[in-house]
């Protein structure tokens, strides 16, 4: 977005270089968006949470460290709830990125750099419901979160590791994932009676066993 400017190398860099985690935050719609890029940012190797404005008044500010970094959405950046969090996060001292579209609000001024959305009108034919802006926010997090894998050199071996599970997951499995070693393979001996036969299938819970000579040779 030409709105960015240099700013977006910026983020990259402040988020990058984060040693705790990455902490999103905004209300409502923006809040739903918070989490999708909380979300997008774990898996690829930058470990973040959604905290609500509203909650974190009330006891959740605590699982914030002045060691995290904290994006905080707000289309016009005037969000009461998000602007009453700055004011305990810069107690805390903690970084603080916002995304907004008014880059003369409370928030935006407020903030150690500004990311401006651009987004002047909703999709919305009454300009009110969040469309635009919450599109547009989630795409810049995404961008924001793969850039930064980039930069921290994320790997598929890394995706795999943090997504075992569906369809991804199962792309990056390997025999070595999936196959039985040591102790976990059924092992009888050419003399051993079939009642102990089928207590080492059983016990071991495949079905089958491998017969092995005295060297362990099938």
């Amino acid at each position: 977005m030409e709105t960015l400017g240099g700013n977006f190398d910026g983020a990259v860099e402040l988020i990058s270089s984060c040693t705790g985690r990455v902490v999103l935050t905004g209300m409502g719609k923006s809040g739903i968006i918070c989490r999708k890029i909380a979300a997008t940012m774990s898996s690829t190797g930058t470990p973040a949470l959604f905290i609500h404005p509203a909650e974190a008044t009330h006891g959740d500010l605590g699982m914030v460290t002045e060691d995290d970094l904290v994006v905080a959405i707000s289309q016009s950046g005037t969000t009461d709830e998000v602007i009453e969090l700055m004011r305990l996060l810069r107690r805390l001292g903690v970084t603080v990125i916002a995304i907004t579209s008014n880059p003369g609000s409370p928030l935006a001024e407020a903030a150690d750099l500004h990311l401006d959305l651009g987004v002047r009108r909703e999709a919305c034919p009454m300009n009110l419901a969040p469309t635009a802006s919450t599109t547009a926010s989630l795409a810049l997090g995404d961008a924001l979160a793969l850039a930064v894998s980039v930069k921290k050199g994320f790997r598929e071996e890394d995706f795999a590791r943090l997504h075992p599970g569906g369809k991804l997951g199962k792309r990056f499995l390997k025999v070595s994932d999936l196959m039985h070693a040591g102790d976990q393979v059924p092992r009888v001996a050419e003399d051993t009676t079939m009642k102990d036969v089928i207590y080492e299938m059983s016990r071991k819970a495949l079905g089958m066993t491998t017969v092995q000579d005295g060297d362990g040779r099938l």
